[in-house]
């Protein structure tokens, strides 16, 4: 086949490598220009919790029935799925998610679900209408409201950090003639993080609230002796 003199001569070759080195950094440049593959997000929650059933340290006939309240999120920044994060040493102030991190409810249902289950392990958990059937009926029960208020792995330093869990709680009692407070705390329990990231923050925090809730059931059931 006839090729033209110029690719044939040295300057002709010359000139076809450095189209050819040309066109290869072209190409390598627009791959670079492509988006990353999208990171895949990672989902936690509190873990499985007890693996075998608790033996109840008193019977539920010895406690009256308690009902946690509805969650009310309509104000509340925690009512997404977000895994939060503060710079303490820098701005406390600012509350940030972890791009590829998520909880796989919001946390003040994973918090409460938790809840309901150890409260459940000495006494009867009602929901909000069977509440109000024992009051029609006469027959007293117990009402614990929570707040979840602050839910963040906390940086104190770049290289120390912790599960940050505050919770406002109040407890009542509530009969045919209304409700009455029996008590109202706020519970603050901080648990350090094994790692200073997403999965670090996940594990502490779920440990912080297992703490905290465990404190709670205590409060509870001290608050009307």
């Amino acid at each position: 086949m006839h090729r033209p003199d110029s690719i044939r001569s040295p300057a002709g070759r010359a000139t076809a490598r450095r189209a050819l080195i040309a066109a290869v950094a072209l190409a390598l440049a627009a791959c670079s220009a492509l988006p990353d593959k999208p990171q895949r997000s990672t989902s936690y929650d509190f873990g499985p919790g007890p693996l075998a059933a608790a033996v109840p340290a008193a019977p539920a006939a010895a406690l009256p029935p308690i009902t946690l309240a509805d969650l009310d999120t309509a104000a509340s920044r925690l009512e997404g799925t977000a895994l939060n994060y503060r710079l303490g040493y820098e701005d406390a102030q600012a509350l940030r998610p972890y791009a590829s991190a998520r909880w796989t409810q919001p946390p003040l249902q994973l918090f409460r679900q938790r809840l309901r289950d150890a409260l459940a392990q000495q006494r009867t958990v009602l929901g909000t209408l069977e509440a109000g059937n024992l009051a029609r009926e006469g027959r007293s029960s117990e009402v614990l409201r929570i707040s979840l208020d602050e839910f963040s792995h906390y940086f104190a330093s770049p290289t120390a950090s912790s599960g940050l869990v505050r919770v406002r709680a109040t407890l009542l009692a509530l009969s045919p003639t209304g409700e009455r407070v029996l008590g109202q705390r706020v519970f603050v329990v901080q648990r350090p993080a094994a790692t200073a990231d997403a999965a670090g923050g996940a594990a502490a925090l779920a440990s912080a609230s297992d703490e905290l809730i465990g404190q709670m059931v205590r409060w509870v059931d001290g608050a009307r002796r």
